[in-house]
């Protein structure tokens, strides 16, 4: 038999079109699979993550092989495994002696780098294709961002309604309005209980993939006990189903609400499915469209869901891959304090923090609110290093590829980018959890004290935020507000405020 082309599938590329399967020869090409140990353990990936993966990978190659195609799937445990992407791929290319290796453009920049050198590695061809499962090539962001001083998201999502038809009667949105955020921040109301999501409970293959994961990885933060995401593209499917039935009528006005003891609330849960290929993007955007036209569902709860993957996601990924792999390098604001012990589980006083990082351990999942204004809105007010920041957000979280998860921690949560991603940094005081959340019921501290026994660390650490970067922030229009307020603030005010907030981070983990 001739030899033919080696396709390789990474984890996160669980999908049927993938690019490196397009014009796959059965009787000729083998599509190598390789679960590896440096992927995961580059960052102490949440055990819930690392089943994900595997569990998704095996149910794949199991599909391919139903379907006739020869699969050389490498398994973590495999004595001979060099628990890395190079060293299978070299192993692979000698047992196959292929023609050449067929790739599909990696999420992350450091496995691209690797990649950039297996044709050195295997003395085999290699071609690395664009990553046909977003809306937006790589190219074509990179025209939009050329033509640009300010990468700004709503004027990008609203070239992609437009090219995609999304929403769009003609040239026109919907209902008259690009963007329905300014309706979709209210609290959740008292006793409202949202519908539970799908589960989905572990079948053979993930069982065995939760005990492999439990025993070698057993020491990284998270619980893999009550595992129940998606894990076939079926799975997925019926995920979105669910929550385009029960929850997306309600998830626009309540997507920013928090609460003890709803971890999910109105949210999909599917972004792990979308961002491992279980799950077509086009596909949940036209059913949450369906819905509306329907009459299922209003226009800003689909808008704000449609925006969340149309917009957002394609606009971060567009943003890394333009500015890296300089952008994970920067820390305009100086930021330099190591990230506290309860960011791992450890004690804290501050239950909006306990809140968030419980569920994420037992999740690995919080929802973008929760990451943007409690955990990542700690890290900005505190100055914790942008490094230790981001490792942490692309640890815990299932949905957590570097592509994603980056340019929404460094550049929206912790504004270390400068600006580049958004206009002003996402400081709040106390005052928007205890609006947005019950956090604050029953909490050690008082969301209206910014100093004394019962103050809030998160206002006086917010005033002591403005302070420190008054100068930086004197010429953002966005920034006037609370720079004015500060101007105008009572001199022994402010002194107290900053010195409650230097004692509050001299005893961050006492």
């Amino acid at each position: 038999m001739t030899a033919g082309s080696m396709r390789v599938v990474l984890g996160d590329q669980c999908a049927r079109d993938l690019a490196s399967l397009r014009d796959l020869d059965p009787a000729r090409d083998t599509v190598l699979m390789m679960e590896v140990q440096a992927e995961c353990t580059y960052v102490p990936h949440h055990p819930q993550k690392i089943v994900l993966f595997l569990s998704a990978m095996r149910h794949f190659a199991r599909a391919l092989s139903a379907r006739g195609v020869r699969v050389d799937y490498i398994r973590l445990d495999d004595p001979a495994n060099t628990q890395s992407f190079t060293g299978e791929v070299q192993r692979a290319a000698r047992r196959h002696r292929p023609v050449r290796i067929v790739a599909t453009h990696p999420g992350e920049w450091r496995v691209l780098q690797g990649m950039e050198g297996w044709q050195d590695a295997t003395g085999v061809p290699v071609e690395i294709r664009e990553d046909t499962r977003f809306f937006c090539p790589l190219p074509r962001f990179r025209a939009w961002a050329a033509r640009r001083k300010q990468y700004r998201m709503e004027f990008f999502y609203r070239e992609m309604r437009r090219e995609t038809g999304l929403l769009m009667e003609g040239d026109d949105p919907v209902g008259g309005q690009w963007n329905y955020d300014a309706e979709n921040r209210a609290a959740l109301p008292k006793g409202l209980v949202p519908p539970a999501p799908l589960r989905f409970a572990p079948d053979d293959i993930t069982r065995e993939v939760i005990a492999l994961v439990a025993e070698r990885f057993g020491a990284h933060f998270g619980d893999v006990a009550g595992f129940a995401w998606p894990v076939t593209a079926k799975e997925a499917r019926a995920a979105l189903d669910d929550f385009i039935r029960q929850r997306l009528p309600s998830f626009g006005g309540y997507q920013d609400a928090m609460a003890v003891g709803q971890p999910t609330l109105f949210h999909a849960l599917i972004a792990p499915s979308l961002n491992i290929g279980l799950l077509d993007p086009m596909e949940a955007c036209r059913a949450a469209e369906d819905a509306w036209r329907a009459g299922r569902a209003p226009l800003n709860a689909v808008e704000g869901f449609v925006r969340q993957i149309l917009g957002w996601r394609e606009y971060v990924r567009g943003l890394y891959w333009h500015l890296m792999p300089g952008y994970a390098a920067e820390n305009a604001l100086g930021a330099d304090r190591p990230l506290p012990a309860f960011y791992w589980g450890a004690a804290t006083s501050m239950r909006c923090i306990e809140q968030a990082v419980a569920q994420t351990r037992f999740l690995a999942y919080a929802h973008h609110i929760q990451r943007l204004m409690v955990t990542g809105n700690f890290a900005l007010l505190a100055g914790l290093a942008p490094a230790e920041v981001n490792a942490w957000y692309l640890a815990v979280y299932a949905d957590a590829v570097e592509w994603v998860e980056l340019p929404n921690t460094h550049g929206m949560a912790i504004h270390a980018d400068g600006g580049v991603m958004a206009s002003k940094p996402y400081a709040a005081s106390g005052a928007y959890i205890n609006r947005m959340s019950d956090y604050c019921v029953g909490c050690a501290h008082d969301p209206k004290q910014a100093t004394g026994p019962r103050a809030c660390p998160f206002n006086a650490l917010y005033w002591d935020f403005i302070a420190r970067h008054a100068e930086r922030f004197a010429t953002n229009p966005r920034m006037a507000m609370p720079l004015r307020s500060l101007a105008k603030m009572d001199p022994r005010k402010r002194a107290a405020l900053r010195a409650e907030a230097a004692r509050f981070l001299a005893t961050l983990d006492a």
